[in-house]
């Protein structure tokens, strides 16, 4: 991890430590030299929906909104999701902790997983990159 990151620990009992995310010291306000797929992402009956970028090196993230609501997710590769703005609850798939991020926030998910999201109110606005 560079500079601009901080760590988030959660202290059990024992004095051991469980990182539940970190804060980035700035998310991107925008991308240059991409491909936006112009056919939407649409989960949930439209309370989750986001577009998908191509970048030249062949990578791809996606940009979303989250209504309020409460969603699961699998994942097939690891992602990183950034809260570009708004404020979500996150349980990842075989964990009991669940964890809060706002904007500025992320959390990173192993991929063949999964996780609970949930938006109590407002919209939550995220970039999902495939690690």
């Amino acid at each position: 991890m560079g500079p601009g990151f901080t760590r988030r620990f959660l202290k059990l009992a024992g004095g051991e430590k469980k990182r539940l995310g970190s804060v980035m010291s700035s998310i991107a306000s925008e991308f240059s030299g991409v491909t936006a797929v112009t056919k939407a992402n649409v989960y949930f009956d439209g309370k989750v929906v986001s577009h998908t970028l191509m970048f030249p090196d062949g990578s791809k993230k996606t940009l979303g909104l989250i209504y309020p609501g409460a969603y699961y997710f699998g994942t097939g590769k690891p992602e990183r999701m950034e809260i570009v703005a708004g404020q979500c609850s996150v349980k990842l798939k075989g964990q009991d902790l669940k964890a809060s991020y706002k904007q500025g926030e992320f959390f990173d998910v192993p991929g063949n997983s999964g996780f609970d999201i949930e938006v109590s109110s407002g919209i939550c606005e995220y970039i999902c990159s495939f690690l």
